[in-house]
């Protein structure tokens, strides 16, 4: 029996990485999954309000209901403000945070629409932020922009909506081995950066993408029925602290 039986879940950014793993996860833990992304047939671009409102509306028509979505679309992007072309500041910006505000919009009408459970809930909201959503990176400026205002849109919706019963919560990941990591750092002038990157996480290397959908699995299950407006690293440490070589000096690595 999984902890997702009988639910009805909304993916975005389904087609790869992080939302595929995500749809495979909730799959697996027993959810009906809808995908939805801009390479899907019909295609979802989560700027387009209309594209976000239909795909919510053929979920509840071929399901009669939308339990939990994880909206994992998302870009890359960034640079040093001063090059920063305006298009590019309002490209990541619109997709990173507009596209979350009008998938929450209407995910979240649609879910005041189901009847409560036995903790009086209706359903979960599960966003896409990052670790540089809560701290600052080199050259981060618009993506950390973004996700920061994801993080932040996240804990205020958990507030609007708590005693609605809906929780929303915000996965932040570390860097993830995902094809839009790939298409940052596969560069080969690129290669030093990504080692540094690699090297500033704890654990010593990036996270799978099945990693990131586990704690999203989590959220959207009954075992997080306390859990809302949180925003919760999964980035192996990254965000945990630095590392200066004392520890190869203590005989710890």
């Amino acid at each position: 029996m999984g902890r997702l039986d009988g639910r009805v879940a909304l993916v975005t950014g389904a087609a790869s990485g992080i939302g595929a793993a995500t749809a495979s996860r909730l799959r697996a833990e027993g959810a009906v999954v809808v995908e939805a992304d801009v390479a899907g047939d019909p295609s979802v671009d989560v700027t387009d309000e209309a594209q976000v409102a239909a795909a919510v509306t053929r979920a509840l028509e071929a399901h009669g209901r939308l339990d939990a979505c994880v909206h994992a679309a998302g870009v890359a992007g960034g640079g040093p403000v001063h090059l920063l072309d305006t298009t590019e500041w309002q490209r990541v910006l619109t997709v990173n945070l507009t596209g979350t505000f009008l998938v929450a919009k209407h995910v979240i009408a649609a879910m005041l629409a189901n009847p409560p459970d036995r903790r009086g809930q209706r359903g979960s909201l599960v966003t896409l932020g990052s670790i540089e959503g809560l701290e600052g990176t080199e050259g981060g400026s618009v993506y950390n922009a973004s996700k920061g205002g994801v993080v932040l849109l996240t804990r205020n919706l958990a507030l609007d909506y708590g005693r609605r019963g809906i929780r929303v919560n915000c996965v932040c990941p570390g860097f993830v081995d995902t094809p839009l990591l790939r298409s940052v750092f596969d560069d080969p002038a690129m290669a030093p950066i990504r080692e540094a990157f690699v090297a500033a996480h704890a654990l010593g290397r990036v996270a799978h993408p099945d990693e990131i959908a586990a704690v999203a699995a989590f959220l959207c299950s009954e075992d997080a029925s306390f859990v809302t407006g949180a925003a919760i690293p999964v980035d192996g440490g990254y965000g945990a602290g630095h590392r200066h070589g004392l520890g190869e000096l203590l005989g710890l690595t």
